[in-house]
């Protein structure tokens, strides 16, 4: 295999199998034993005590602050996202206790250069463990902010096609031609919110490989949304987005929904809770600025019987708050993982600093009240959730079965995993063909 190939070879490693997980565990060990290992009288009964000393004591009190008083997430962090921060943070107290209880090791640079690897192998492993919690950064190439998808200028995204093919469903009168593109491609623009006034961060747009043709045909549209904390580069990253959407269009001579990575928070920790408050006019930014926008600019199915939005965790909650709010917008839902209510930690909370108080404008942007309240016959959606997600299966079957009622065409898809993009991708490959149903691209 030549150089490039090794390199590339490397790129693609997984970070997030069983055995990834073996390797940075036995870097953990291999670098914290060699940290530790010191045959002196003061390291041992003062040193490295004190090392684990400090350690509890800085995660203990990043914990506080995070949990109690700064709160940027909705939920607890899991637990194993301390602990591996843990031990980072032990290896560099270790390191900083033996460079000042033995000062010769920082002067002799072999001992110094191996001190200092093997803090960083296990800072390393901490992270990589981190991120198999989340399974954010599936390779390194990812980790390592690389992409390996197609991207095209705005320019190449916006330039009209001479002719355009309308009919429903797309795939029973689509013929495509020879010089289709083999894959799909992702742009990037900013969509103003010209009547929310929501300052969002750029959108992402993903393009199937049937949109670079001519005659294009009017592509249904799905509106994707992150988590928070999140970006609108998470589904192209964890979740493997272009490369679902390309194995599915080369499956359907190229056809696959356009879709539109959106920003339904405003910055990666800011909580709008995907609602129009002091907070931001999210809600109307994703209902009537980001519909407007794509609509005059992309050649897209104009029918809203084309269009679904979706989203996982707190996109997910916002998927479902649209979907039962502005039904005449967004008839289709996909619900990754989202919270059983729209949440900053708890209702109280969340009512008095969101809704000024008002129990009613909070319900008015609560799904589950939204849901016993109205009837939805036209409507339908799909829920995806993990089956060891303790924080939000029981609320996503409660959801599951209140939409049901309240006359929503719904199904449930319990897959294996947790609260990670392990779910999210693997969900929004298998409900890609329903929702293509749904949209009319494909024949039912």
């Amino acid at each position: 295999m030549s150089w490039s190939g090794l390199v590339e070879a490397a790129l693609d490693v997984r970070l997030t199998t069983t055995a990834a997980a073996v390797v940075f565990t036995v870097l953990t060990v291999a670098g914290l034993a060699a940290l530790a290992a010191r045959r002196h009288r003061r390291w041992l009964l003062t040193g490295i005590p004190t090392a684990v000393a400090l350690t509890l004591v800085l995660v203990v009190l990043a914990a506080v602050l995070v949990e109690q008083v700064w709160r940027p997430f909705p939920d607890r962090l899991p637990r194993d996202v301390y602990a591996w921060t843990a031990v980072a943070v032990l290896a560099v107290a270790l390191l900083a206790g033996r460079w000042l209880v033995r000062r010769r090791d920082r002067a002799r640079p072999l001992v110094a250069a191996g001190l200092v690897v093997a803090t960083l192998a296990v800072v390393v492993a901490g992270a990589g463990r981190i991120n198999a919690v989340f399974d954010a950064y599936p390779t390194v190439r990812s980790a390592l902010g690389m992409t390996d998808y197609r991207t095209v200028p705005l320019d190449a995204a916006l330039a009209p096609a001479t002719a355009t093919v309308a009919r429903r469903p797309l795939s029973e009168t689509w013929s495509p031609p020879a010089d289709l593109p083999a894959t799909g491609a992702v742009t990037t623009t900013p969509i103003p919110g010209a009547v929310s006034g929501f300052r969002a961060r750029d959108a992402r747009i993903y393009l199937p490989p049937a949109y670079f043709a001519d005659p294009r045909p009017e592509l249904p549209v799905l509106v994707l949304l992150a988590g928070q904390p999140g970006s609108t580069d998470d589904w192209l990253i964890g979740g493997r987005l272009p490369q679902i959407m390309d194995a599915f269009a080369a499956g359907h001579e190229g056809l696959a929904p356009v879709v539109v990575l959106a920003d339904g928070t405003g910055g990666q920790f800011d909580n709008p809770l995907c609602a129009d408050s002091r907070l931001g006019n999210a809600a109307t930014y994703l209902a009537l600025d980001v519909p407007a926008w794509v609509r005059e600019h992309l050649q897209v199915d104009d029918d809203p019987a084309g269009w679904a939005i979706g989203g996982l965790s707190y996109g997910g909650t916002c998927a479902l708050q649209l979907a039962t709010a502005r039904p005449e917008v967004y008839p289709t839902f996909l619900d990754f993982s989202g919270q059983a209510e729209p949440t900053l930690g708890d209702r109280d909370r969340t009512i008095r600093e969101v809704f000024g108080g008002d129990t009613e404008a909070f319900a008015r942007n609560n799904p589950a009240d939204l849901l016993a309240r109205n009837r939805y016959p036209g409507s339908a959606g799909a829920f995806v959730v993990g089956l060891d997600d303790s924080e939000y299966r029981s609320g996503i079957e409660q959801l599951t079965t209140a939409a049901r009622a309240a006359g929503m065409d719904v199904h449930l898809t319990e897959l294996p995993g947790a609260h990670s993009f392990a779910v999210w991708s693997a969900g929004l490959e298998k409900e890609l063909p329903w929702l293509s149903r749904r949209l009319g691209l494909v024949a039912p």
